[in-house]
């Protein structure tokens, strides 16, 4: 039912930003097929693989990618494609036979979106990395940590998801949108590296302007200041507060109690410190959920830190579906919503392989096609 309904999409497995970038563009109802590699049943954990949410939502094939007839296969694939998407160092796919000139000159229409952590090109292009790596040179951890200690990794968020997954996502459909006028297919290099950058534009621009300086912890929105800080309660819990604008500040000043006495200005930030230190030790006066009944719902800017295992609990989430229930597990629904053509997980994360007969019949092969390709070892 989603917006996507009717787009083809073939994902040549691999780890973190692929198949996230798979599972955005099958929650919006795109049918993305997964092409595995056989694994012997040793291999597969089906406790795990069916926990393995970031597959939700489409079939897998495993095929032999090193057997000319199981890289026919993922051709074939390719011409009743809209678009493929990959994650592999450069030149994988093209020693697989699976290149982007070849799959183009198969369906000059599709779509081949690659994600990789340094890019199709550049010196680091063929060297090892993560997400960590990729953020550090970006410009992005150094900046993420409290003054005078170290860079804090956000998980791997910005440079898998973010500036990964996300940004391939987004540069599929923006070809397939560009198709529409041209007729033609493209290549989309999506690198974790420039995601990951393009994620700090407004801080650049802070820069730019004066108002952001490299000393870590000390600025408006890295919890430098006293009103964009996260606090502990006397339950050992936390909340946070974002107060920025002047409105918001001065409720922020009259909810902790510190309205009426002689403050220094919102801004001086040779204040922040001291101001930080003393409504550290007022919010831990109360508990948490003494702070919610004080805050929450009021235009202070204010939320608890919830857990992920407390956030799907909460009244406003629960209200909206931000989580939801796929086959007993509790998972983030599909994002953003649609007025009209409401996004959904189809079905529950395949085991590899899982509908090798049923999707290849769908996608065009036969019985004897099928089983020819498991007599010359091409598919499981």
């Amino acid at each position: 039912m989603g917006p996507l309904k009717g787009v083809k999409v073939l994902e040549i497995a691999s780890i973190g930003p692929g198949p996230f970038a798979a599972m955005m563009l099958s929650d919006m109802g795109a049918e993305v097929l997964r092409i595995d590699r056989i694994m012997q049943e040793s291999e597969v954990d089906l406790d795990k693989a069916d926990k393995d949410i970031l597959n939700r939502g489409r079939k897998s094939v495993s095929v032999d990618l090193k057997n000319p007839a199981g890289v026919e296969v993922v051709l074939r694939l390719a011409e009743r494609s809209d678009a493929l998407i990959e994650g592999f160092r450069p030149g994988v796919m093209e020693r697989l036979g699976l290149s982007p000139e070849v799959c183009l000159k198969r369906n000059p229409r599709l779509v081949y979106g690659r994600v990789t952590g340094w890019g199709q090109e550049g010196p680091l292009a063929l060297t090892a990395g993560h997400d960590i790596n990729y953020i550090a040179l970006a410009g992005v951890l150094d900046a993420i940590g409290r003054v005078d200690q170290p860079p804090v990794p956000p998980l791997n968020l910005l440079g898998d998801f973010g500036g990964g997954g996300m940004i391939l996502a987004f540069g599929v459909v923006c070809a397939l949108i560009e198709r529409v006028t041209s007729g033609r297919g493209q290549v989309v290099d999506a690198a974790m590296v420039d995601g990951a950058a393009i994620l700090t534009t407004m801080i650049h621009g802070l820069r730019a302007m004066g108002n952001w300086n490299e000393e870590r912890g000390t600025n408006l929105l890295d919890t430098g200041a006293p009103f964009y800080e996260t606090y502990e309660c006397r339950d050992g819990k936390y909340i946070s507060v974002g107060s920025i604008e002047p409105q918001f500040y001065d409720l922020l000043i009259k909810l902790t109690g510190l309205e009426g006495e002689k403050l220094p200005d919102q801004m001086d930030r040779a204040a922040w410190p001291a101001l930080k230190d003393r409504m550290a030790k007022i919010f831990k006066s109360k508990s948490r959920e003494e702070w919610c009944e004080v805050m929450e719902g009021t235009d202070v800017c204010f939320a608890p830190v919830l857990s992920m295992g407390e956030a799907p609990e909460h009244p406003h989430l629960k209200h909206r579906g931000t989580f939801i229930e796929v086959a007993d597990i509790t998972q983030p629904a599909p994002a953003p919503r649609f007025s009209r053509t409401a996004p959904e997980v189809s079905h529950p994360p395949p085991h590899p392989g899982q509908h090798t007969d049923e999707a290849l019949s769908e996608w065009g092969f036969t019985k004897e096609e099928i089983a020819e390709l498991r007599e010359c070892k091409a598919a499981p």
